[in-house]
């Protein structure tokens, strides 16, 4: 499966929401390679990645590191995370004026 595959089988009250991040993440980095690395699209420049994945219950964006999402973290305390991910539940609100700070660090700085 390649990414267009990806995105084209989400569910319909989704694919919006996913695709608004994929735009975000592809604006910041255009040249950024895209592939299915981590069976979710993966966008990786020369420093670093992010993934965006589609779970059961929200839509995840990967970092690989705490240090990526740490001050997303502190400016949106409702939005679920995980060690180096952002989950957005189907209810959140989507701080995409937010993310690019987040999707720099990943892509700037490594792991």
């Amino acid at each position: 499966m390649n990414v267009d595959e990806y995105i084209g089988n989400l569910p319909e009250n989704r694919k919006a929401r996913f695709l608004e991040i994929v735009r975000l993440i592809e604006s910041l980095y255009p040249d950024a390679q895209r592939s299915m690395q981590y069976k979710m699209p993966t966008y990786q420049s020369d420093k670093g990645w992010v993934a965006i994945a589609n779970q059961k219950a929200y839509i995840s964006l990967y970092t690989c590191s705490i240090k990526h999402i740490e001050s997303f973290k502190k400016q949106h305390p409702t939005i679920k995370t995980g060690k180096g991910c952002l989950n957005f539940r189907d209810k959140d609100e989507i701080p995409l004026a937010d993310l690019p700070a987040v999707i720099e660090s990943a892509m700037e700085s490594g792991h």
